[in-house]
């Protein structure tokens, strides 16, 4: 007789571990089955985010930006470094260390909440029925209650620079070079592009991001863009707008040939990263018979509630619409527990934040003024500059601004956008605000602390009215 489960999961990244632990702390016996293997071939939780993604990405940016500002920026605090060394070693196992640490600790939650961890591959089958096949053995058919898929997503690849694991990579080996390339071309200027060149760029290459889009970050807020832009270019990254590669030649070095408005061109290159999106992984996540509904770019239909068209069975995360954030999926993982336990759970998708962790951060939530244009909404706009922070001026880090969109007429803010020092935790206080229909006189007559980075925010809010202290309105 098959093995049954209240609820079984199909992904252990931030998705669908969140969804597990939240069926397991409500009562429902809970199994995940994940096939994630780390880079010693061994099963690990926590998905891409956690191993190959967010974390090990968050850990290099900081080291290197410790790295950069011990050689170039603590004598302007009076601390005179001499012969700062890179020891890239040192820094990989660092990184590697934290990702053991956290997926570690998800391994001793699973524990702790008596969930069934079944590494390998699940299939969903009809009527609920999950075929799971262990990386060594035999397969076995699992029946459920309720079934989430949170199969995740991978990167997308460009049959113009196929991948060779070595010198053209992904975004999961772009962390794991052991030499510093001298010359690093990437192909995208999104989020991942960004990342991954800032950290290199701060420990020595010369980077160069090829973007086929003739705008940069176009899905925010403009203003914001072209000053991310023009700090970006001035520490050295030469990022080409327009720009799609059409071919890349293998030589001793890397030739990458590209098209422009102006016409063909070519760099050369050690070390290439494909950064150019990411896609569902739904490949043989279910049998044909189940009725899966599935479109054509690999996304699975779900209702706002995150119900798929079979009965019992829900989908989570990167592989259904909306934004691939690990914060996303995981409050779409708990909301559907909380269905499943007969609770109430809802995900407010208007106020979910975006992080581009560069040095100065880009966060943003809500509307951008552009969007704002196009649909015609009346809309007041506030901002101030970190530059006149007391704070941020003590960090020596005055670049960047705060801006606050609200309605004209009602005052609702619609959208806050960050450039800036911590701009990944100021944004916090907005989506709270935001979540709570907060005005901008609202958030202008909360008192903030003196002297914080926080102030910025405060101050963008009376700016909307023409009320703020340090700026001329």
């Amino acid at each position: 007789m098959a093995r049954s489960f209240d609820v079984i999961v199909i992904g252990a990244g931030p998705a669908g571990y969140v969804a597990a632990l939240r069926c397991a702390q409500l009562g429902l016996n809970t199994a995940v089955i994940d096939e994630f293997l780390d880079k010693k071939a061994q099963p690990a939780l926590g998905g891409t985010c956690l191993n190959i993604g967010c974390i090990p990405s968050k850990a290099l940016l900081d080291s290197s930006q410790q790295y950069h500002y011990a050689s170039t920026g603590l004598a302007r605090h009076g601390v005179q470094v001499r012969d700062v060394e890179l020891d890239l070693g040192a820094m990989l196992e660092r990184k590697d260390q934290i990702v053991a640490d956290l997926t570690g600790g998800i391994r001793q939650l699973f524990k702790a909440n008596k969930i069934q961890w079944l590494p390998g591959h699940g299939t969903l089958h009809e009527d609920r029925r999950v075929e799971f096949s262990p990386h060594e053995g035999d397969s076995e058919l699992l029946q459920a209650e309720s079934v989430i898929l949170a199969a995740g997503s991978q990167p997308m690849t460009l049959d113009a620079a196929p991948l060779d694991g070595e010198r053209v990579v992904d975004s999961a080996g772009a962390m794991e070079f052991t030499e510093v390339p001298k010359r690093l071309g990437i192909i995208g200027a999104g989020v991942i592009g960004l990342e991954m060149g800032s950290v290199w760029n701060r420990l020595g290459s010369k980077v160069v991001l090829l973007e086929a889009m003739e705008s940069f970050l176009a899905t925010v807020d403009q203003q914001l863009a072209r000053e991310a832009q023009r700090q970006l270019t001035k520490q050295g990254l030469d990022i080409r707008l327009g720009s799609r590669v059409t071919e890349v030649r293998q030589g001793k070095t890397l030739s990458v040939h590209y098209e422009d408005r102006e016409g063909e061109h070519n760099i050369q290159v050690d070390r290439l990263i494909v950064a150019v999106g990411r896609r569902p992984r739904t490949e043989n996540l279910a049998v044909e018979d189940a009725g899966l509904l599935i479109d054509e770019q690999g996304f699975i239909h779900v209702n706002e509630h995150c119900e798929t068209n079979l009965p019992g069975v829900y989908a989570v995360g990167d592989a259904v619409r909306g934004p691939m954030l690990a914060h996303k999926g995981s409050e779409e993982g708990v909301m559907v527990a909380e269905r499943l336990a007969n609770r109430a759970g809802e995900v407010n998708y208007d106020v979910i934040p975006w992080v581009i962790y560069t040095h100065p951060e880009i966060a943003w939530v809500g509307h951008t003024e552009q969007a704002l244009k196009s649909t015609g909404e009346p809309y007041r706009v506030g901002s101030f500059n970190f530059g006149a922070n007391g704070r941020a001026r003590a960090m020596d880090e005055p670049v960047g601004l705060v801006k606050v969109i609200a309605h004209d007429e009602t005052d609702r803010i619609l959208g806050v956008h960050i450039l800036g020092p911590q701009a990944s935790e100021l944004i916090a206080e907005a989506v709270l605000a935001m979540e709570y229909a907060a005005s901008a006189e609202d958030l202008a007559r909360t008192v903030h602390a003196h002297p914080t980075l926080s102030e910025a925010m405060h101050e963008a809010a009376l700016s909307v009215h023409k009320r703020a202290l340090h700026k001329v309105n």
